[in-house]
């Protein structure tokens, strides 16, 4: 193609010529192809490298300060291209080693973490109405089960001293305060 019929057809293309958009492809088209293949890309990569010319051409093609020579602007926006799925590729490593395929990523698959998350999310929900029922105990209960949780656990004989309960009623009035906050979960259904 003459630079001057260049000029002319890249002008009436922006001007929505669709007969002066397909004279340019047809006409330059191979130039953008001998750019690819000059690459030596795989058959899918260069037909990827080549739409994505012609769509980025056809997103500046209104701009083009100097229409006449759209074919050097295709070429060098072609090797641009051309070299960043080369450098892209670089960046990937194919293999068909069975130990690198078939190992376990530290994180998971998302899935796992999906069920992690939501099984996290439960607990929480279970904890906070556990602590709620609790508060709902009355105040003698309250006490003994909080001081009986301590870390580390109180004797009997702490327990008895700090809260004025006979050692032998510690037990019993434990296994009932703990009886009555499970039926109290159970009924909300959080058990």
């Amino acid at each position: 193609m003459d630079r001057s019929d260049v000029g002319v057809l890249v002008q009436s293309a922006a001007g929505g010529d669709a007969a002066a958009w397909k004279a340019i492809v047809e006409g330059l088209g191979p130039l953008v192809w001998s750019v690819v293949r000059a690459h030596r890309l795989s058959d899918a990569d260069a037909h990827e490298v080549c739409q994505t010319v012609w769509f980025r051409f056809a997103q500046h093609l209104g701009r083009l300060r100097e229409p006449d020579k759209a074919g050097a602007w295709l070429a060098r926006t072609a090797r641009h291209e051309c070299l960043k799925v080369i450098r892209n590729a670089r960046r990937l490593t194919l293999t068909d080693d069975p130990l690198l395929l078939d190992r376990v990523s530290e994180d998971g698959t998302p899935e796992q973490s999906l069920l992690e998350a939501e099984e996290a999310a439960s607990q929480s929900e279970r904890v906070r109405r556990l602590w709620q029922e609790f508060e709902e105990l009355g105040e003698r209960c309250r006490e003994l089960l909080r001081v009986l949780i301590a870390s580390p656990p109180p004797s009997y004989q702490e327990v008895s001293a700090a809260l004025g309960i006979a050692v032998g009623s510690i037990g019993p009035l434990r296994q009932r305060c703990l009886r009555r906050l499970r039926a109290r979960l159970e009924s909300r259904g959080t058990v």
